[in-house]
């Protein structure tokens, strides 16, 4: 019974991705670990990974990229999700790497999501802001994006701008501008810091947890388009503020505790 509900659910999800016109993920990307657990499905429109007691799986970009925006619609693990981490981000490889960074924290059904966000340049993380929602991600697909430029990193959902990561090389910060990135996702157990610092456990009888991605696109530094804006509009700022002021729960730039004798550098704009 459950397996045929699946079945039905995934073949729904195929048809709405041809209707919608979706890229081809045999064309533009490798499954990379987990086995059968990640999966492709129809003609290239829809991807799925699942993660289980045994492993997790994941999935990695054919090209690399080096500025451009990015977009992917992602359907999160419903129901319990505590515990488990879908991680989708931009990275280059070595010690000094760069990173760009969407991780979604699941949690016990019924709560919210963290989205969290983190940038590393030449090998340094330690920048992460975390937000809520303001809708449930696992109903629907949403799209996530993130812009880069020589100018700045902006994260977007559904094409609303929740945090810009701006050059800060005039002050001595690294910005990531030489290290072309591919895109990378997975699904994994993260159940001892992922819910409330690790006190929520994966709860294993909900297993397999299934994670759905579809209508990949990437516009690189061969076309033009509004990704290469040194500056928001005026309409994204507010909408930048207004999703800062009521759905932020982190924001390392002012974490007192943490950086008791002052702020990063780029924090101070």
């Amino acid at each position: 019974m459950a397996s045929n509900i699946l079945n039905t659910l995934v073949l729904l999800i195929i048809l709405v991705c041809r209707v919608a016109n979706a890229g081809n993920f045999y064309q533009d990307f490798d499954l990379t670990w987990g086995s059968e657990r990640a999966k492709i499905y129809g003609r290239g429109q829809l991807l799925s990974l699942s993660l289980d007691k045994v492993s997790g799986s994941g999935f990695q970009s054919k090209k690399e990229y080096l500025f451009g925006r990015i977009d992917m619609q992602l359907k999160l693990v419903a129901g319990n999700s505590a515990g488990t981490v879908t991680a989708y981000y931009l990275s280059s490889q070595g010690p000094t790497h760069d990173e760009i960074d969407f991780e979604f924290l699941g949690n016990s059904t019924g709560e919210p999501y963290t989205l969290h966000t983190n940038v590393f340049t030449q090998g340094k993380g330690n920048r992460e802001q975390q937000f809520h929602l303001w809708f449930d991600p696992t109903k629907n697909f949403h799209t996530y994006s993130i812009i880069w430029n020589i100018q700045h990193i902006v994260f977007l959902v559904d094409n609303t701008p929740i945090r810009v990561f701006k050059n800060s090389e005039s002050k001595g910060v690294p910005y990531p501008k030489n290290q072309p990135m591919r895109i990378y996702s997975s699904l994994w157990n993260a159940d001892d810091w992922a819910t409330r610092g690790g006190l929520v456990k994966t709860d294993w009888s909900r297993a397999p947890f299934t994670a759905y991605y579809r209508n990949f696109n990437a516009q690189t530094s061969g076309s033009k388009g509004a990704w290469q804006n040194n500056e928001l509009d005026a309409y994204s700022w507010r909408r930048l503020r207004w999703v800062q002021k009521n759905f932020m729960i982190y924001n390392y730039c002012t974490d007192y505790r943490r950086f008791p004798h002052g702020f990063p550098a780029e924090c101070r704009q």
